[in-house]
């Protein structure tokens, strides 16, 4: 916990603890109103491709537009236009206006303000803990907040769903977000340094810079296929809560409530790490034990069995996602932390939309736990081909820890 000794982090990760809270609610309503209205998984990939594809194609080059823009004041502004889209998502679902065609076209929306909301966060934080010592931990205590929203937020919104309606779930995300402007506008930070250029210039630095070094290119392609595969278990969990467990709105809360946990634990086993060498190799295990989660959870139809196997995942997922954003960000330099952070949301969160949508076609021609199997056999690859790279990655880590980290290009 020693990066909350920086005040800015304390204000931020308060706020943040809200808002994550509000955006899982939010996040597990919307899958459950999707299926309710239509029961189709191809609409389920769609709308979750709809949410993170801009992530893939927009991110980028918002990581370009971040690093010449103050990134406090952007933050801000970003945080009031995604209350304003949670706060229209509850008045067209409480007015019976929502369908498909306005599903799609708010989570296009939102993946937008995604696209820049993510690198904007993920760059400040080393503004807001001055010791670059704490950088590590105060990305995987971030983490913590996002995982343990994912642990608490699916099991409340299931309750709250069946007690009330997805508008007011959608309502309360649009509250939550006070709570992270309040501590942006609280805090005091640094100014960070500038880019200089245009946009396309901007990008294609960063972009030569994370391409050229061999640690970085080769855990974002390993990041890029454990999110196309794994990640898209989240897509497909309102079918198998309703058509292999026989559950309702509550059963898909406790399983996606079951990854969180995963997650969550995850978060503490990366805080404990004391080097990026140990860093990498949680990555590595974290992509065999996804590997084998993803094969398993699908072969059973008994949820006391299901439950430990999307706890399974979850962690092996988070270790893997948190691990390479925490690598990432202790070798990247300050001026290109904007860019690097957005090339790694783009993996985390763009691939993860790609997989989604193949995953809900592949789902409504083959089923659910067929998609998974198959997805988990390709893992299993990606993962014997992660492990022959390991030692080179910890070595390049373990160098550049040694010189100061923040490498230049």
């Amino acid at each position: 916990m020693r990066a909350l000794a920086h005040p800015a982090f304390r204000y931020y990760f308060a706020g943040q603890a809200v808002s994550i809270l509000g955006s899982w609610i939010q996040q597990v309503a919307l899958a459950w109103l999707v299926y309710r209205l239509t029961g189709s998984a191809t609409l389920l990939g769609l709308t979750a491709f709809a949410a993170l594809i801009p992530q893939l194609f927009v991110g980028p080059l918002a990581g370009a537009w971040i690093d010449r823009h103050d990134k406090r004041r952007t933050l801000v502004g970003v945080q009031f236009l995604l209350a304003l889209q949670a706060a229209v998502l509850a008045l067209l679902t409480w007015t019976g206006s929502i369908g498909p065609p306005l599903i799609v076209a708010m989570s296009v929306a939102l993946g937008i303000l995604n696209a820049f909301d993510t690198p904007l966060r993920q760059s400040m934080i080393s503004a807001m803990v001055p010791r670059r010592e704490d950088l590590p931990n105060a990305l995987a205590l971030n983490a913590m907040l996002f995982n343990l929203g994912r642990f608490v937020g699916p099991p409340v919104a299931g309750f709250l769903v069946g007690l009330t309606s997805e508008a007011a779930c959608f309502a309360i995300n649009a509250v939550s977000f006070t709570a992270l402007i309040a501590g942006l506008l609280r805090m005091r930070v640094p100014p960070t340094p500038r880019a200089q250029g245009s946009v396309g210039h901007v990008f294609r630095e960063g972009l030569r810079y994370a391409w050229n070094d061999y640690a970085i290119r080769t855990v974002l392609v390993m990041l890029t296929l454990l999110n196309l595969t794994a990640s898209a278990y989240a897509v497909l969990l309102p079918i198998f809560a309703r058509e292999v467990f026989g559950g309702d709105a509550r059963t898909l809360g406790l399983l996606w409530g079951a990854a969180g946990c995963g997650a969550f634990a995850s978060t503490l086993f990366l805080a404990a790490r004391k080097s990026l060498p140990a860093v990498v190799r949680g990555v590595a295990g974290g992509v065999v034990m996804s590997a084998a989660a993803l094969l398993a959870f699908p072969l059973t139809t008994r949820l006391e069995i299901a439950l430990p196997a999307m706890a399974a995942l979850g962690f092996g997922i988070s270790v893997c996602n948190v691990g390479v954003n925490t690598i990432l960000q202790s070798l990247a330099p300050d001026r290109l932390r904007g860019r690097v952070v957005s090339l790694f949301t783009a993996a985390r969160f763009g691939f993860d939309a790609v997989g989604g949508l193949i995953a809900g076609f592949v789902a409504a021609a083959f089923g659910a736990p067929a998609t998974l199997v198959g997805e988990g056999v390709i893992l299993v690859a990606g993962a014997a081909w992660f492990l022959g790279h390991r030692r080179d990655i910890q070595r390049a880590t373990g160098v550049a820890v040694a010189s100061g980290g923040g490498r230049g290009g």
